[in-house]
């Protein structure tokens, strides 16, 4: 295990604790307290460190450089660098990578001269920003993974508890043949999952050690570069790909889409969530307390804060994507402004995802649900709703143009007259002659026109075995 801890007391300043988030106000509706830590200053320095350490321990292993020289660039600390300076240089140098490794070579100087001469052996820039990057990725999957892992189970267990529960069907935002809710929540989990499975397969695959040297090729190490990277993975704890990949961005490229996938699922469910949540519908509402959902000037409100920061995320998620599918044509052996428009972006999708899935999880886990109120706005429709159910009985004996003529008729009549349409029906007489007294006082009854609803509520419960997860293994 490298000597670079993540939750090292001594690498991580009181600045950075759990009980201040570390992100800039402007960023606060955009991240969580995990991820904002993850990629924080502290945070992404750890990560160039732990490059810097394993590299070097991975060259002394092979042999490449004397062991004292990689036991001295591993006592450098984070506390040891000036961030201020380090961003200012960043940005003169167009890469993090040259001010930081000189400000390493500076800190093992002083201590060991000899050793200082060792530091980001045979490694290019490149090597430095990608790995450190796939590093933060790495912690990112846990944090997104636990957050997923609640809201799945929320969202089962809601589906369990609702199978029963009647509902307005909801088409072009009109109403329409009910379902249950249970299918509702049944369909939101099918869709996180089925993305989830997506992500989890190109975290998996984008999980790799960057390390090429200047072109790719590890010349610098002559005979000794495959053992090196080989070495260098197993001490970051990643998979050694067949080769470099400084201009091959399609696992990032495929981990990012998936990101915009799963957000966007968790943006169905805001969104459905939300309007549920309106005053004049009123069927769910997200769990209050904690400061969550009051207005500044309307004290009565209860606003669907949670839905709000995931389609918030959601609305941003598409053109993050399309920045980053911007950046998959790099030139030749090493692109100019395509990687270093990467870091950003990257951390602003994983943010954007994970603030998602805890808004989600946390709305799924406490989600008010009123029944009564459903079955309230299914019959306020005055069984207009179930026009259908009584066309599609007398389609086989008159036709379905003239029972769709028929029911035409009555659906306006009951409008007009504010009359349910099973009344309606009985008092026209091209109806009674097909549909019995006993068959009209059935027709608007929910539970007798949910068709298979609860078939693919159960169906979509049932988890499909999986082969790459974020459960696969740890280094």
């Amino acid at each position: 295990m490298s000597l670079i801890e993540a939750d090292s007391p001594v690498d991580r300043p009181s600045r950075y604790n759990a009980a201040r988030m570390p992100a800039r106000l402007i960023e606060a509706l955009a991240t969580t307290e995990p991820l904002a830590d993850l990629f924080s200053d502290e945070s992404v320095l750890r990560a160039m460190l732990q490059f810097e350490v394993a590299l070097a321990k991975a060259q002394a292993h092979v042999g490449v450089i004397p062991r004292s020289a990689a036991r001295a660039i591993a006592a450098a600390q984070t506390r040891a660098f000036d961030v201020s300076r380090l961003a200012h240089d960043m940005l003169r140098a167009g890469t993090p990578a040259i001010p930081f490794v000189k400000a390493l070579t500076q800190f093992v100087r002083r201590k060991d001269a000899t050793a200082a001469r060792f530091i980001h052996w045979g490694a290019t820039s490149q090597d430095l920003a990608d790995t450190a990057l796939v590093l933060l990725l790495k912690q990112a999957l846990p944090i997104l993974a636990k957050d997923l892992t609640v809201l799945e189970s929320s969202l089962r267990a809601l589906s369990e508890k609702h199978k029963n529960t009647v509902m307005l069907g909801r088409t072009l935002l009109q109403p329409a043949p009910p379902i249950t809710f249970g299918l509702k929540a049944a369909n939101w989990l099918s869709s996180v999952r089925r993305s989830r499975e997506k992500l989890e397969s190109t975290f998996a695959e984008a999980l790799v050690l960057q390390f090429g040297g200047a072109s790719g090729t590890l010349a610098s190490l002559g005979k000794n570069g495959p053992a090196v990277a080989h070495a260098l993975a197993k001490e970051v704890g990643l998979d050694c790909p067949e080769a470099p990949w400084h201009t091959q961005r399609d696992r990032l490229a495929s981990l990012i889409c998936a990101c915009g996938v799963l957000t966007g699922s968790l943006g169905k469910m805001a969104r459905d969530i939300a309007l549920m949540m309106q005053n004049e519908i009123a069927e769910v509402a997200e769990p209050a307390g904690g400061g969550r959902g009051g207005s500044s000037t309307m004290p009565h409100k209860r606003n669907p804060i949670a839905c709000a920061l995931t389609l918030a995320a959601a609305n941003r998620m598409p053109n993050l994507v399309a920045s980053f599918l911007s950046t998959m044509s790099p030139e030749h052996e090493r692109g100019v402004g395509g990687w270093q428009a990467e870091w950003p972006t990257v951390a602003a999708v994983i943010q954007s995802t994970g603030v998602a899935a805890a808004s989600m999880a946390e709305t799924a886990s406490g989600l008010w649900v009123d029944p009564e109120r459903m079955r309230e706005n299914l019959e306020a429709t005055n069984g207009l709703i179930f026009a259908e159910r009584a066309m599609m009985l007398l389609a086989p004996k008159i036709g379905r143009d003239a029972a769709h003529k028929i029911l035409e008729s009555a659906a306006r009549k009951s409008v007009q007259e504010e009359k349910r349409i099973a009344s309606v029906l009985a008092e026209m007489p091209d109806a009674t002659k097909h549909l019995n007294a006993a068959t009209l006082s059935r027709i608007e009854s929910p539970e007798e026109y949910l068709g298979s609803a609860e078939n693919f509520r159960k169906a979509q419960l049932v988890k499909k075995p999986v082969t790459k997860t974020m459960r696969k293994k740890e280094r």
